[in-house]
């Protein structure tokens, strides 16, 4: 006896496993799916009926579905959301720093806010990718973050492919060809403007209390996270003239002050002081108001304090800053540039690069992770330092 050959209302012939329900609605069974799947188009150039949301088509959710178990793909896992799939891969990864536990909120709350963050991880193609960074850039974040975000996203996305959820990665593409990269290159003061600054500093009844603070600063390339974290009682010893860097000091809304591991695996080290170093810890210390101690985790003999007596932290330097560079740029012609803590210790970098440090000495000494990031100072030089060179390697 012949088989029987079912057809759609069309008079389509069906394949096995096909199946068309009263309604028009299309749906396909089969022991190799967990879930039957269902369209209201047969094939592509089938017409979506009017009121039904557009689809593709059942027989390309076949295709789909079939190389899916074939290739070893979880059906389940490529329904994670994007924001699922960060959240997944940040609990692989405990005992992380706070600074890093706040800046994954902050990015997760800025993955809810966009339309990326609700999309299933299979939906998600390259255009999609590239059409977010533009959004983050057109919503005023800044290029380098957003290419830490695109690398943490990017990182999701390996993890799902290693999990069989997905095949490729959306976000494998050079960011700089989608946005135009607008960091401004580091501030690095001139050596005159380096002098300019401590002789305003020094002599100003205002700001002359900080000047121990800048120069220790611009002689030792300390993070201020690092130098605010400086505990008299471990950090600093005169007597051999070094710093002992292990750990710095942060303060925020939720806990108060508390300490964390320095910012790199190599930043633990010690620094040695130089001379103008050496005094200005000198009257540092002896300028330090006696008896004051704050504990925080441990530590509490920390050098500089507020006018509170508590140990200062980096937006007491940033602000100290704009108002000393405020002031000096009132009096004079040649005005200094935007300054911050951070501009110190890129000074400090450049300096001693361009005096012919050894890179790997520079690298220990700053607490830098790779090299890399120390080789760069020594692109920062000046007409001076390269005729300095040229005399010595051409005499």
């Amino acid at each position: 006896m012949a088989k029987e050959v079912r057809r759609d209302n069309k008079g389509r012939i069906l394949r096995t496993g096909e199946s068309q329900r009263p309604d028009g609605r299309y749906m396909f069974k089969s022991s190799l799916l967990a879930k039957p799947l269902y369209s209201w188009k047969l094939v592509p150039t089938d017409k979506i009926p009017k009121g039904k949301r557009n689809d593709i088509s059942l027989r390309d959710k076949i295709e789909q579905a079939l190389k899916d178990v074939s290739d070893g793909i979880d059906p389940a896992g490529k329904k994670l959301t994007v924001c699922q799939l960060y959240a997944k891969k940040n609990s692989l990864r405990k005992n992380v720093k706070r600074n890093t536990v706040k800046g994954r909120q902050q990015f997760m709350n800025l993955l809810k806010k966009d339309a990326l963050g609700s999309m299933t991880i299979d939906n998600v193609k390259l255009s999609d990718a590239k059409a977010w960074a533009i959004r983050m850039s057109e919503n005023g974040i800044a290029y380098n973050s957003i290419r830490n975000y695109k690398r943490s996203l990017k990182a999701s996305f390996y993890l799902a492919i290693q999990d069989d959820y997905i095949r490729k990665n959306p976000f494998d593409f050079k960011l700089s060809e989608v946005i135009d990269d607008d960091t401004e290159e580091k501030i690095v003061l001139t050596p005159e403007q380096e002098e300019n600054l401590l002789s305003f500093a020094k002599t100003d009844k205002t700001y002359k209390k900080y000047y121990d603070e800048i120069v220790i600063l611009l002689e030792t390339g300390l993070r201020v996270s690092e130098l605010c974290g400086l505990d008299l009682n471990v950090a600093v010893n005169m007597k051999d003239r070094l710093i002992l860097v292990e750990h710095q000091l942060l303060r925020d809304n939720e806990v108060g002050y508390y300490t964390a591991p320095p910012k790199t695996k190599n930043g633990s080290r010690q620094v040695p002081m130089s001379n103008r170093a050496y005094e200005a810890f000198k009257r540092a210390i002896k300028n330090r108001p006696k008896g004051k101690e704050f504990m925080v985790d441990g530590y509490s003999r920390f050098l500089f304090l507020n006018k509170k007596g508590l140990p200062k932290v980096a937006v007491n330097y940033d602000g100290m800053l704009r108002g000393l560079v405020a002031k000096y740029n009132k009096t004079h012609d040649e005005p200094l540039p935007h300054i911050t803590p951070h501009t110190f210790r890129h000074t400090f970098c450049t300096n001693m690069a361009n005096k012919g440090m050894n890179p790997n000495t520079l690298q220990y000494i700053i607490g830098h992770s790779n090299i890399t990031m120390t080789l760069g100072y020594y692109a920062h030089g000046s007409y001076a330092s390269a005729k300095s060179e040229m005399d010595r390697l051409c005499a």
